[in-house]
């Protein structure tokens, strides 16, 4: 093309790895990136987020929910900055992501000049996989290729720094010169697979235990159809991590829910009590809620060869793509006969959720929030897509949303960041236009960023095939999960200064940005409102006033009183 730019260029090269848009926010060191954008006609398009951070976490949501790659953009010093939190939940949760940010010129360096801020220190940790600045036009396409693949295949985070004066150069591809770098677009599949003898001792070790867990995360997202099958072999119950909540359905008598400090009773029971663990795709941080050291032999499947082995004394670590390796392990696992030990876990199940709709019933001033999550769990479609803040809010979605169907979901889960909730959900919106989302939030998060990001969700909605983007906001005028842990962890109650929220009508600011807006104070208004909020015609923000009194549960908990 003749008169490229490096802008130019980069945005074509975008648009040749399939980017299909670009969460940013503008300023004057991507002003060069801004007029290429132009002159692209919005292509990649540009998504205007409040902030930057919101930026980096619609990207996030947009990649977790799309199995693609995320792409944010930001200008130097302050807006580079801005994105880090959304860039370390990125990092946290193994998400593809890149992040291409401004510099000031390089005239400037070194000048002490408005906004120059030291980009390589400030994004070496969390563009650690790779993290590099353009200087000159012919080094474009080998870096934003490597930051491109990186991303996929570490699932990380990676950054592209680029200069401002840099963007407005005329663009010249490398030559075929010494040291000069040439680059290529491809990105084929791959994957990784154990040897024979690893899978054979695995299935020793699976063929051998009589009572048999299995525990997965978002690593078997893929491998539904292996997963059931393999459970079903062994007679295993399976638990999930949160990340892995949307990998299998709940609807299956032998799955626990979740594992952990948001878990289930029946989840907790099976890592007590099991002699053999499988885990799959997932590296569940908390060791005290898996099998005691000693008691239980184990193997895990991860992809990742850096990840694997870290949080039990596996016997067996296979290095493997979940679907195919369990496809490998398949005909090498014994049909287990005696089905005691999975009945016992689907009892459990069952017991559990009775106490779970005891709890949902009890009494509260004004509502109880575990029914505002129970009474929607049913009411969702079933290729609904789910976010969750972190808060108490995640032990709602954690222990009363059932999955089945096509339903998805995540939320912030290693880096536990409050504020996800909204632009996850419109990040989610971006990747499946035709499907509805429904974000779960604390009034905590909304005060955050949610309110201010509730704009970009009425700004673009026209553009989604589905109109329907439910946020629901538990509203306790408290930071409630802070306030339970201080009480469980220093005895203290709550400190009223710190934890106690103003009382905001997030339902009434909907309105005034021209979405349905709903107040819920009365019980017997909370499933009426989610069907409402569900069968709106564009976003809806409901609001429920629920009693921050109500504890999160514990795992073996008993019923309320």
């Amino acid at each position: 093309m003749s008169g490229q730019k490096v802008s130019d260029f980069l945005l074509a090269r975008l648009r040749a790895w399939d980017v299909e848009q670009v969460f940013g926010y503008p300023g004057d060191g991507i002003n060069g990136l801004l007029a290429a954008w132009e002159r692209a006609d919005n292509r990649p398009r540009f998504i205007q987020s409040r902030h930057e951070e919101m930026s980096a976490l619609e990207a996030v949501g947009y990649a977790k929910f799309s199995g693609r790659l995320g792409v944010c953009a930001a200008t130097s010093g302050p807006g580079a900055i801005h994105l880090l939190n959304g860039l370390y939940d990125a990092k946290l949760d193994h998400v593809p992501v890149v992040a291409i940010v401004g510099q000031t010129h390089r005239s400037a360096m070194g000048g002490a000049y408005q906004q120059e801020v030291d980009l390589h220190s400030l994004f070496k940790d969390v563009a650690s996989d790779f993290l590099e600045t353009v200087n000159v036009p012919e080094q474009l396409p080998n870096v934003l290729d490597r930051a491109v693949r990186i991303a996929y295949a570490r699932r990380a985070p990676t950054a592209v720094i680029i200069p401002g004066d840099v963007q407005d150069l005329d663009y010249s591809p490398p030559t075929h010169d010494l040291k000069m770098v040439p680059s290529s677009l491809d990105r084929s599949g791959w994957q990784a697979v154990p040897s024979e003898e690893a899978l054979h001792r695995a299935a020793d070790v699976l063929n051998s235990g009589t009572r048999v867990a299995i525990l997965i995360g978002q690593g078997a997202a893929g491998a539904r159809a292996e997963t059931e099958e393999v459970a079903d072999v062994l007679g295993a119950g399976v638990a999930k991590a949160l990340l892995g909540k949307d990998a299998l359905s709940d609807e299956l008598p032998y799955v626990t829910g979740a594992v952990g400090l948001l878990g289930t009773d029946p989840s907790f029971e099976l890592m007590r009590d099991c002699d053999t663990l499988l885990t799959v795709g997932s590296n569940f941080p908390y060791a005290q809620f898996l099998p005691e050291y000693g008691r239980a032999r184990a193997v895990q499947i991860d992809i990742d060869p850096h990840m694997i082995g870290l949080r039990y004394p596996y016997e067996v670590n296979l290095i493997g793509d979940a679907r195919t390796t369990l496809q490998r392990l398949l005909p090498l696992l014994h049909r287990k006969e005696e089905r005691d030990w999975q009945e016992g876990v689907a009892a459990g199940m069952r017991q559990w959720e009775e106490v779970m709709a005891q709890r949902a019933d009890a009494t509260a001033q004004p509502v109880n929030p575990e029914y505002v999550a129970r009474a929607l769990s049913p009411l969702l479609p079933d290729n609904a897509i789910l976010t969750s803040d972190s808060g108490s809010v995640a032990g709602w979605y954690a222990r009363h949303i059932r999955m089945r169907g096509t339903m998805r979901g995540s939320l912030s889960g290693t880096l536990a960041t409050m504020g996800c909730g909204v632009p996850y959900a419109i990040g989610a919106k971006f990747a499946h236009p035709d499907r509805p989302v429904v974000g779960l939030v604390g009034d905590g998060a909304m005060q955050m960023n949610g309110m201010a990001e509730l704009i970009t969700a009425a700004k673009y909605h026209t553009r989604w095939d589905d109109p329907r983007l439910v946020i629901g906001v538990w509203n306790n005028h408290d930071l409630n999960q802070v306030t339970w842990e201080m009480r469980a962890m220093s005895g203290s109650p709550q400190f009223l200064p710190s934890h106690e929220l103003p009382d905001v009508s997030y339902s009434a600011f909907a309105r005034s940005i021209g979405m349905t807006g709903i107040r819920v104070e009365r019980p017997e208004h909370v499933e009426g409102a989610w069907r409402q909020a569900l069968a709106a015609e564009g976003p809806a923000v409901v609001e429920f006033v629920t009693d921050p009194t109500v504890p999160p549960v514990p795992p073996h908990a008993a019923a309320a009183g």
